[in-house]
């Protein structure tokens, strides 16, 4: 079982803490974390400080920790967390690069966000921002289709016919 964390405030941590307590406009995370050092440093127990806090013993335990091994500058500042979503490598945004300047699959005129994202493995919105990066616009691009229509090139000749000699 955890035994209770002993420390001494020395006079000028007591009134950087004291004066972290009083000032109004102190966020109120450095104040209920400056009360829990000043009741631990006057010999207040565990079960008291969470009483009188409102705090979970891991929570005072954990900044008991913190001031004890950095002093009131550890209680000023969060720790960093990492992302919950891994970074994905630059191999993902060259293929997403790639698969784009590619002709899409099927009967489709170009890239849709929606289905680079199938096509990739990777959400729409990272398809989008990789598209922001590297300038991409599929949407815009101008390109010419011609019809799969086996009578096209007689139409085409008729329209064009009557452009130049029209009746």
């Amino acid at each position: 079982m955890r035994t209770g964390i002993s420390f001494t405030v020395s006079p000028t941590d007591r009134s950087r803490l004291m004066a972290l307590i009083r000032d109004r406009n102190t966020p109120q995370k450095h104040v209920w974390r400056a009360g829990i050092v000043l009741l631990s440093a006057d010999g207040v127990g565990t079960v008291e400080i969470m009483r009188r806090t409102g705090k979970s013993k891991t929570c005072v335990w954990r900044w008991q920790e913190r001031f004890a091994t950095e002093g009131v500058e550890g209680l000023l500042r969060d720790k960093t967390r990492p992302s919950r979503i891994a970074r994905l490598g630059p191999e993902v945004a060259e293929r997403v690069v790639a698969l784009t300047l590619a002709d899409p699959p099927g009967e489709t005129t170009h890239w849709t966000a929606d289905m680079m994202a199938k096509a990739a493995g990777i959400s729409a919105s990272t398809v989008r921002r990789i598209w922001k990066a590297h300038g991409l616009a599929p949407h815009r691009w101008r390109q010419f289709k011609l019809s799969n229509d086996p009578k096209f090139v007689d139409k085409l000749r008729d329209v064009v016919g009557l452009y130049v000699d029209p009746p």
